[in-house]
């Protein structure tokens, strides 16, 4: 890997950025399958520290939450009694600025109580005041902003309601067919004047079509929790910083304020490998992933 020059490495990331698998950033490249996996975990752990430090003390207005599913190794139905929690259904949660476009916190474990406190958590260390939040049905966001926030966070639910119409192959129902068939929103807190989900779903479909670790139905996902861990890092500071928002026609970084211009694939290099960045004036708890976790 240290033998590659700037170039090679910048293809590289911008192949893994864009959905293209690993095998196939071979067959573009040249470069050894073995090469692009160490690099890309490596620039996705400097991202990971870049994000850390570059996004804090943000001053955004409304605050998105959601949850996409993922697996590591192995899916549900395949586990054993024995399996460690970083294998098996592995959630990416995601704080999402709804103004800005900017993925603001990122957390990757299970679905659980103590999971959505963290992520909650940490949004509330970057961000200044108390923003209005709006988070899906499910019920531990409601004690998480509550807590996190003392109750002094405008909160409101989108709960929608989906039926199963025809079952699915497995006895699991995996893969079944639903469909929507009710929408309500409720204040949890204060007086939110928006309650949508809307632009965090939207990410999570630019997360998937970007990230080949997520495509559905095919042999391209993790098999170590680590380098899954790395890949939503290297994603979410290629999506704030490198990549043009369609409706800002700027980065979200730059909407933040945080930079002033797009940033290139090498720009993304030296920050994630070289640690080039100015510590921030306000120090924050670093932010780490958690790794599964029971649940509560």
């Amino acid at each position: 890997m240290s033998a590659l020059s700037v170039d090679q490495k910048s293809a590289v990331i911008a192949a893994l950025c864009e959905g293209v698998s690993i095998r196939a950033t071979e067959r573009l490249t040249g470069i050894h399958r073995d090469t692009i996996m160490r690099l890309g975990v490596k620039i996705g752990h400097g991202c990971a520290a870049l994000h850390d430090k570059l996004l804090v003390g943000l001053q955004v207005s409304r605050v998105e939450f959601d949850e996409v599913w993922s697996f590591v190794k192995k899916k549900r139905r395949n586990m054993q009694a024995d399996d460690p929690d970083t294998v098996g259904d592995q959630f990416i949660f995601l704080a999402m600025d709804s103004t800005g476009k900017a993925i603001l916190s990122w957390l990757v474990g299970k679905r659980t109580t103590r999971n959505a406190i963290n992520i909650v958590s940490d949004v509330r260390r970057r961000v200044v005041g108390s923003p209005e939040i709006s988070t899906d049905g499910y019920a531990p966001y409601i004690r998480a902003v509550d807590e996190v926030f003392d109750g002094t966070a405008a909160h409101g639910v989108v709960d929608k309601q989906i039926v199963v119409v025809a079952k699915g192959p497995n006895a699991d129902n995996y893969y079944a067919r639903e469909t929507l068939v009710k929408v309500e929103r409720a204040i949890m807190s204060g007086a939110p004047k928006t309650i949508s989900t809307s632009f965090i779903e939207r990410q999570n479909l630019t997360l998937r079509m970007s990230q080949r670790r997520l495509t559905r139905l095919s042999n391209g996902f993790s098999k170590k929790f680590e380098n899954h861990c790395a890949a939503i890092g290297l994603y979410v500071v290629h999506y704030n910083f490198c990549r043009v928002h369609e409706t800002l026609r700027i980065t979200p970084a730059m909407q933040l304020g945080i930079t002033d211009h797009v940033w290139s694939v090498s720009e993304l290099l030296k920050g994630a490998m070289s640690g080039l960045v100015s510590e921030p004036e306000t120090q924050h708890g670093r932010f780490r992933v958690i790794q599964g976790g029971l649940s509560d």
